[in-house]
């Protein structure tokens, strides 16, 4: 079967269309570069120059690929050359008037057969298309920068895109080493149009100064396993380019949650940029480093120490509660393992034993060790037992009722001046502090699962924490060799808070049959980075803990925006809870 497109013209040189350009050219195929005028082809030249000599430099290329690459590529400044293209891919500025002009001028220059492609990340494909009298022959083809490394490429089609046309892209892609997902024509479409709707929510997180910058970015690192923090990642792609993005996405969208954090164009109209002017949400080095310059924090008044802490007890037998006493006994602290019974109370600490000798066996616990640890920890079937422990961790079932009859028993046992802290990942740590004579002393501490391995913790304080108190688990957080990031108490703290509308957008997108559930999940970890697409996770999660906690945040901000997709209420209606009952969004009993 003959290869589709044996001769490509990309219009449009800039970093991307470059790219592009050696892509194909690399695949064996011809390449037709259009500029301009005479002088930006010429830089543009000279940039695919540079480029393929510092491939050859790292050994992605021989010096004899390089030339007969080079070979295949033609770079001029008269757009008539693109008539002897089979596909034409744009690659200009993100502006719809000046693409509609080009997709004219193209319509009026190339064959009938020729399939022009636009490359924008954000503007609507069917409105290019509409510039031209071959709207079936016309569709979007969204390559990830830099090209090279990136494997993701989104094949846009729009309501008239014949499907022989995809499909002859999407099988370019493949032969390009890409991997090809297909979209419809919405903003964003399916990579940007569910992560500029998570940055911008991070924007806005920073923008009310409920958590700093590096917090934000920190719990997000640490706490999903993301390569990058939203507000780090913002500054990497251009406040300027997140902003024009959002705008498109609230135009055909209409959601509120789409409208840019006015913090973006506040950033804008100063001209910080990002990376590329030197400043944004960071400030760099010099313009287009990448290296942030250290700061001072704002001045502040001076955190008083935290309370000693020489003992803790932690309240539960399940898997959140042995990993938080292992996490403790690990670091050298007495541990009172709480249980409702002395022999649940034993079972979890035979499971933190098998726990601690995994680690052994990997190698990463001496026996020694090993053995500290679990001499650490006592076994209680009674709460009465915390009376002197100078720290209490609740980490009982996710029931506000349950915690606050806790809490309350608690600030009857435990001594005055003991810190009391809730593990909860969803309810108002306030509502646990009112069940107490004491809510000065209560704080969320929220470990992540598995709490061992997990380096995050969110410290969670109300408008009822004392100082002394968020300053004492900030600094067990250290001793314990944890990361704290500081929040207020708020629906989803910073992590769910972020991470969930994103997960809620992705079924939204499902539901709508804009994607399919494997390209949603391919398009996120391949054009994103994500270490797992959100359907994935949503399996591994729970589709029950990820219903309750939407509901959660939309009781919270009365976002519509925030509402459960009617599916994801469907699904859980219907048993499929994802992994733990073998069907969730894919079916696990299969596999």
């Amino acid at each position: 079967m003959e290869r589709p497109f044996p001769t490509v013209a990309v219009v449009g040189l800039g970093t991307m269309g470059a790219g592009v350009a050696v892509a194909v050219a690399r695949s064996g195929r011809r390449v037709i570069g259009v500029e301009a005028g005479p002088t930006q082809a010429v830089r543009a030249l000279a940039r695919i120059e540079a480029s393929t000599a510092r491939a050859v430099a790292r050994e992605r290329l021989t010096a004899e690929e390089r030339t007969a690459l080079l070979a295949l590529i033609e770079v001029g400044d008269d757009l008539a050359a693109a008539a002897q293209a089979d596909l034409v891919i744009e690659e200009v500025p993100e502006d719809l008037e000046l693409k509609r002009g080009l997709f004219a001028e193209l319509d009026r220059i190339c064959p009938p057969e020729t399939v022009l492609a636009t490359g924008t990340t954000a503007l609507s494909v069917t409105r290019i298309a509409a510039a031209t009298a071959r709207p079936e022959r016309v569709l979007g083809v969204h390559f990830f920068n830099p090209v090279h490394s990136m494997k993701l490429v989104e094949v846009v089609r729009t309501v008239l895109t014949s499907p022989q046309a995809a499909e002859q892209v999407a099988e370019l892609a493949r032969d390009l080493g890409k991997e090809p997902v297909a979209a419809g024509d919405r903003a964003g479409f399916i990579a940007n149009g569910l992560l500029f709707a998570y940055l911008n929510q991070a924007a806005a997180m920073f923008e009310s100064r409920y958590a700093t910058r590096e917090d934000i970015d920190a719990a997000m690192r640490l706490g999903c396993g993301l390569p990058m923090g939203p507000l780090a990642l913002l500054d990497l792609i251009g406040v300027d380019t997140a902003r024009t993005v959002l705008e498109a996405m609230y135009e055909q969208s209409k959601d509120r949650l789409h409208a840019p954090a006015p913090i973006l164009g506040q950033l804008v109209a100063a001209g910080l940029l990002g990376r590329k002017s030197g400043r944004g949400f960071y400030t760099y080095e010099a313009p287009g480093s990448s290296t942030p310059v250290a700061e001072e924090a704002a001045a502040a008044e001076a955190r008083p120490a935290g309370r000693e802490v020489r003992s803790v007890g932690v309240c539960g037998s399940g898997t959140m509660a042995t990993g938080i006493v292992e996490v403790f006994a690990k670091a050298g602290l007495p541990v009172l393992l709480a249980a409702r019974s002395q022999e649940k109370a034993e079972r979890a600490k035979a499971q933190l034993a098998k726990s601690l000798e995994r680690s052994v066996a990997k190698g990463r616990l001496t026996e020694q060790a090993r053995d500290a640890a679990l001499a650490l920890v006592t076994p209680t079937g009674g709460y009465q037992d915390l009376a002197d422990v100078d720290l209490v961790v609740e980490a009982v079932a996710e029931d506000l009722a349950v915690k606050r009859e806790l809490f309350t028993a608690l600030d009857r046992i435990v001594k005055p001046g003991a810190v009391l802290a809730t593990t909860t990942s969803s309810l108002p740590v306030i509502s646990c502090a009112t069940a107490t004579s004491r809510p000065q002393d209560v704080i969320g501490m929220h470990f992540f699962n598995p709490a061992p391995a997990m380096k995050l913790v969110e410290v969670v304080s109300t408008v009822l924490t004392a100082e002394d108190v968020t300053a004492t688990v900030l600094e067990l957080c250290a001793k314990v060799r944890k990361h704290p990031v500081e929040c207020g108490d708020r629906a989803g703290f910073i992590v769910n808070a972020l991470l969930f509308p994103y997960l809620n957008d992705a079924v939204r997108m499902l539901e709508e049959h804009y994607a399919t559930v494997d390209d949603i999940d391919t398009a996120m970890k391949l054009g994103c980075g994500y270490p797992m697409g959100p359907f994935e996770l949503l399996d591994v999660v729970g589709l029950d803990v990820s219903l309750t906690i939407e509901k959660v945040l939309h009781q919270e901000f009365r976002e519509p925006g925030l509402a459960a997709a009617p599916l994801l209420e469907h699904l859980v209606a219907a048993g499929c809870l994802g992994r733990k009952t073998g069907r969730g969004f894919r079916d696990h009993a299969r596999r």
